[in-house]
Order: C-alpha cells, then structure tokens, then sequence
C-alpha cells in the first residue's frame, strides 16, 4: 500500500508558503467586456492564459461577490505565478488585483476607461511579458502532503461510479486526511437523500447546522421553480448508466468522501481554514464546481466519471478516474486511471487507490492529465440569480 509520505511531490512555492503544481500567468478580465483585451494579450504574449469569461456587469450582492471572490481566487490559487487584471473601468479592476496581491505574488491591474483596448493590451501586454520572464525561472521545489490542498468532484455517474471510482477516490482521502492535506468535496444538491450522512460526518453541531441551512435553501431553490429532486434523476447520462434516482445517485457521490470526517463548512470559492476535509456549498455543474475548487486553492482535482465527462480547467489539473468497461474502451483518451480491474475483482480497493495516488503523484509532478492535453479549459463562474 502507498503511504501520503511514500510520495515525492514537487511545486511552485509561493511567497505566502503554498506549493502550487503549476505555473500560470493568468490574463484576468474583470468583466464580460474585457474578454477582448485580455485574450489580446494572452495571443501576443507566449506564456500567458486569458480567462474569458460572460459576467462580472451589473451584478450585486452575494452574487457580485462570489464572481469576485472566484475571479479572485483563480489569480490567488498556487498554481498562478503572476496576474493581469484587466477591467472596464479602475475601481473593481483594483479590487480584483489587491485580493490577489494579499498572496505577495505579482498582480497588475489595468482598465480600459479612457484607453481603450489597443493602448490597454499594450500596456498589459508589457507587464505580463515581465511576469512571464519572472514565472520561467522559478524552479521546483521538494513538498509534503501536509502542504498540499487538492479536491474532488463526480459527473456523468453512473452504477461504476458509486462502485469503483468514487470509492477509489475516498480511500485515497482517508489516506491523504489522515497525513494533514487540506481536501475539498462539495455538490450540495447531489448529495440529496444522504444530507444525514454529511451531517454526521461533520464533526460539530456547527458546521452541520451551517452544511444544513445551505441545503434546504438549494432545495428551495429547486422547489420555487415548481421542480424536485426527491425521487428522481436529473441527467439523461445518468439515467443512461443505470441510476434510477437521486438518492441513489447521493449514495455514490458521497462515497468520495470515504470516512472522513467533516471539519468545516465553505461558501462557494472559499478558501479552506483547517486540514481535513472542507464541504464546500456548490452547484453541481461540472465546470461550475471545478472552477469555484480552483477559486478556493485546489492544486489539483480527482474527477471520478462513468459514462465518460470530458471537463477540464484551466487552472488546475483534472485527473479522471473511471471503472466502466465501456467508457474506459471507448474514450480511452479522456481516462488518466482505469479502475476497471475493480468491478473485475482483480484488485482491491487499496490497490485501486495506489494506482490513482501514483497518477496524483506525476500529475502534481507536472505531468499532463488527460484532458490538460486535450486542451479542455472549461472555465465557467456560477450565478446565483439574474442581473439587475
């Protein structure tokens, strides 16, 4: 068996003490309106990635700064060397790089107000060419499990996933929560029918009263559109794999979870306080949910699959683990750990969740996941209700 300590991990280390697994210089538009120019510089300058993105105008309230705290948090992540921030105007532009500043890594802002976009990508473009050429000489370093923070989310589940992958995926979080890494799992309308066992995983009345509250307000939410999740099943590719409702489905999800306990409770794109594992309120959608792990601080993102979800981001590596025969032969390019050989008994659990620590350990050495090169950057903010 793989032992957190067996694992010679390498990263970024970062001025506030975090050990990123990349190494990205992030082109960051505030708003929907600065894709333009961010994506101008990302095209000009080798070494740069623009996050285009539909929102960030006439947002308010917790809706206005969860898009914040996630733009925020892509630039704040560990596995981001430096970032540009470009904006309609200065104020919210600021806002963006002094948050991103507070890690003590490179962050420039710049706004498109009274400059328009051709004197704005040249400016922006000359800042990210010195981060760049600042990025390109920061070398590896040696890290520990204890300094790593990583999370996990399912999608397009199906009978293998509650049986195989998502199993794999909770051994290897005992494993990891048991050496001190900080882990963050979350879906919170996917785990209806199983909310009982969240809560007494929780390990205070207060994160399980704070897990609860979130939950009956998603179901509210569903409700109010005159819709349930109780007793039936959301997706078609579900469906397709064998699973008959959503309790059925929750069962499986929290299998990721293994038998950890639950040490806090996180709003959407909030960093974790404490090692362990973090339940983390968030929507469902793939790439929604893997993009609000990126915002929090994940490095890197177990994504067990049945029928074959192809997502990546692109902040952080996404390694997808599958034990479906089918998906495994029939989207061979999509699967970094075949967890087939478990349904066919001829390994175990434990041996299942070697062979996914040993792809945890190239990819947070730099190898490339699947969907890394297949180029899947799925980058997708989540609303919380319309603009004014």
């Amino acid at each position: 068996m793989i032992k957190p300590q067996d694992l010679k991990l390498t990263g970024y280390r970062r001025p506030d003490g975090r050990f990123g697994t990349r190494n990205h210089v992030l082109i960051i538009p505030v708003d929907d309106i600065s894709n333009a120019a961010a994506e101008g510089v990302a095209r000009l300058i080798k070494g740069t990635m623009a996050l285009p993105h539909p929102y960030g105008r006439l947002q308010f309230g917790e809706d206005l700064e969860l898009t914040f705290r996630t733009i925020a948090g892509q630039g704040r992540n560990p596995n981001c060397a430096a970032a540009v921030v470009i904006g309609i105007e200065p104020n919210w532009t600021d806002r963006v790089v002094k948050e991103i500043a507070k890690t003590g890594k490179p962050a420039a802002g710049f706004s498109i107000e009274r400059a328009g976009d051709l004197k704005t990508i040249e400016a922006a473009s000359r800042k990210a060419k010195e981060f760049v050429q600042y990025a390109t000489e920061l070398p590896r370093e040696p890290f520990t499990v204890n300094q790593l923070t990583m999370s996990t989310k399912c999608g397009e589940s199906d009978t293998t996933s509650g049986l195989a992958a998502n199993p794999t995926v909770g051994r290897v979080f005992e494993r990891l929560a048991d050496a001190g890494a900080t882990l963050i799992f979350g879906e919170t309308t996917e785990v209806t029918g199983g909310e009982d066992i969240i809560m007494e995983k929780c390990v205070t009345p207060e994160i399980a009263k704070a897990f609860k509250a979130a939950f009956d307000d998603y179901q509210n939410l569903v409700e109010s559109q005159g819709v349930s999740l109780l007793g039936s099943q959301p997706t078609e590719g579900n469906i397709r794999g064998g699973l008959t409702t959503i309790e059925e489905k929750a069962l499986g999800n929290i299998q990721k979870a293994g038998r950890c306990k639950v040490v806090d409770f996180l709003k959407p794109a909030e960093e974790p306080r404490k090692p362990g594992l973090s339940f983390m309120d968030s929507s469902s959608a793939a790439a929604e949910m893997v993009t609000l792990c990126a915002a929090a601080g994940s490095v890197v993102h177990y994504f067990p699959t049945g029928q074959g979800n192809v997502i990546g981001n692109p902040v952080i590596p996404v390694i997808k683990l599958c034990g479906n025969p089918l998906t495994v032969s029939t989207m061979t390019e999509h699967i970094d750990v075949d967890l087939t050989g478990l349904l066919r008994v001829e390994i175990n659990l434990d041996q299942a969740a070697d062979l996914a620590m040993q792809v945890l350990e190239h990819t947070i050495n730099g190898r490339f996941t699947a969907a890394e090169a297949l180029r899947h950057d799925e980058f997708v903010l989540t609303k919380l209700y319309r603009s004014a």
